[in-house]
């Protein structure tokens, strides 16, 4: 790893400790060292590992701060959120990483002169630290500018309070070709409790982040350009759209080759086969029932395609039998596996995704076209988003029709092999349009792409405005 110490300016990146959030984050690293910057990641000492592998090539410098212990009801020793028992206990976690405050601020001391930061938007105290020190702050959430504005437009038009029926689907005023219901947003917007720990929570993130200097978007301009134009005329504080990240790493050479995992040489066999392979993942963060779990071994089954299905829990059983009588068609993988690398596999024509930003990134920069089962916080939206504005993939259908219905198999199997080897017209064209918005993707990365400009003006305007306010107090 780098040394902290540099002529270069620094930028510091602070990770929420959980995958999702932590990946893009360090992905974005690259743009950063790309343009001459020195990188510094903050993040815990059980996260570091994690942070070290996936940096191991690179001069960016890793330093950890404690993390507080003794939190009610969360053992000793969890540092990431996909450890804890329940995620019930998320805003306990999040709410107990503002007593590592204190640490933050005497690293803030020890470093040389820190140009900006980037800091998860749900380390919301990182702005009262940065603002002590005099350091811009850009906010991070890795989401999409369609997720955020539709949240925005739905609060501010009071269809979250509304009277409807939780699943009526109410037209948005602002963006009339989109029509939403109540269960396309968490419980936390619908109905909130002032007094609760939830409130305060989501209350202290919305004010820090509009006080912040901006707002570090993983996306392109041309994915959704007039939702990050609503959000550049409407709202605090400015978007910058600087991804995707994913897209920024798909050429990084290796300096240490990696021993590719069993599933690689299962996925190549099925190319001389000449069989398309649907990758299955939800994440690392959702909790899926018993009932669910069943569903998805059932459809796949019962679909005839070829499946890489990664399990993230080991409890999560599977029905007796199901390996046996799939046969080699599927693989079960039950260990932290590189999305990206099985996703840009020629092999993966299809992907069953809890609709994660990061997932549909990924599959859009591979150009994978995909099956859209949300579980959890706004990957409702972007279901919608991947299925009604941008058309890359299908969304599973629900036994009553509901947003937040039951899936059943029958559904699954239907979709699945429509994804996958379907000829209707739909197919066709999802299939083509995720091949054309990857070759947008990534070209927005590279030199002269909106997003590679877009990175370059922010940190001339940063830099710029630090050396001036330098100048002026000498």
């Amino acid at each position: 790893m780098g040394s902290i110490a540099s002529n270069h300016p620094l930028v510091l990146l602070f990770p929420f400790m959980a995958k999702g959030h932590t990946i893009p984050l360090l992905q974005f690293a690259r743009f950063l060292l790309r343009r001459d910057l020195t990188v510094t990641v903050i993040t815990t000492p059980a996260n570091r590992p994690f942070v070290v592998e996936s940096l191991r090539d690179t001069t960016a410098s890793i330093v950890d701060i404690p993390f507080p212990d003794e939190i009610p009801d969360i053992p000793s020793g969890i540092e990431s959120t996909d450890k804890l028992p329940s995620t019930s206990l998320f805003h306990k976690f999040a709410a107990a990483t503002a007593r590592m405050q204190a640490h933050f601020e005497r690293l803030l001391e020890a470093l040389p002169r820190v140009s900006f930061m980037v800091t998860d938007g749900f380390l919301w105290w990182t702005l009262e630290s940065a603002s002590k020190f005099g350091v811009p702050r850009m906010v991070f959430y890795g989401m999409s500018n369609y997720a955020v504005a539709l949240r925005r437009e739905a609060t501010k038009s009071g269809i979250l309070r509304g009277p409807q029926h939780e699943d009526e689907l109410v037209t948005l005023t602002r963006f009339p070709w989109i029509r939403l219901s109540k269960n396309d947003f968490d419980s936390v917007f619908k109905s909130p409790e002032p007094q609760s720990l939830t409130f305060e929570f989501q209350m202290n993130v919305v004010s820090a982040t509009a006080k912040s200097y901006g707002m570090i978007v993983n996306s392109f301009y041309e994915l959704e350009p007039v939702f990050f134009d609503y959000l550049n005329e409407e709202s605090a504080p400015k978007p910058w759209c600087v991804g995707p990240f994913c897209a920024n790493i798909v050429a990084e050479p290796e300096l240490q080759p990696r021993k590719p995992g069993t599933w690689i040489g299962w996925l190549d066999q099925k190319v001389e086969e000449k069989c398309s392979v649907l990758y299955v993942a939800f994440g690392s963060q959702a909790e899926i029932s018993t009932e669910k779990i069943r569903e998805i071994a059932i459809g796949l089954e019962r679909s005839r395609v070829n499946f890489l299905w990664v399990i993230r829990k080991k409890e999560w059983g599977l029905p007796d039998g199901f390996i046996e009588r799939v046969g080699n068609r599927g693989m079960v993988v039950r260990e932290w596996v590189d999305q990206r690398e099985i996703l840009m596999h020629e092999g993966v024509k299809g992907f069953l995704s809890h609709c994660g930003w990061n997932s549909v990134l990924e599959s859009i920069c591979a150009g994978v076209p995909i099956l859209a089962w949300p579980l959890m916080a706004e990957q409702f939206l972007n279901a919608r988003m991947v299925e009604e504005e941008i058309k890359v993939g299908f969304r599973v259908e629900t036994c009553n029709g509901s947003v937040r219905g039951f899936v059943k198999w029958e559904g699954l199997t239907k979709l699945a092999r429509e994804l996958m080897e379907g000829d209707s017209d739909k197919g066709k064209q999802v299939r083509n349009k995720v091949k054309q918005l990857a070759a947008v993707a990534n070209k927005a990365v590279q030199d002269g792409g909106s997003s590679y400009q877009a990175l370059d003006l922010l940190i001339n305007q940063i830099c710029n405005c630090r050396y001036n306010e330098e100048r002026g107090r000498r």
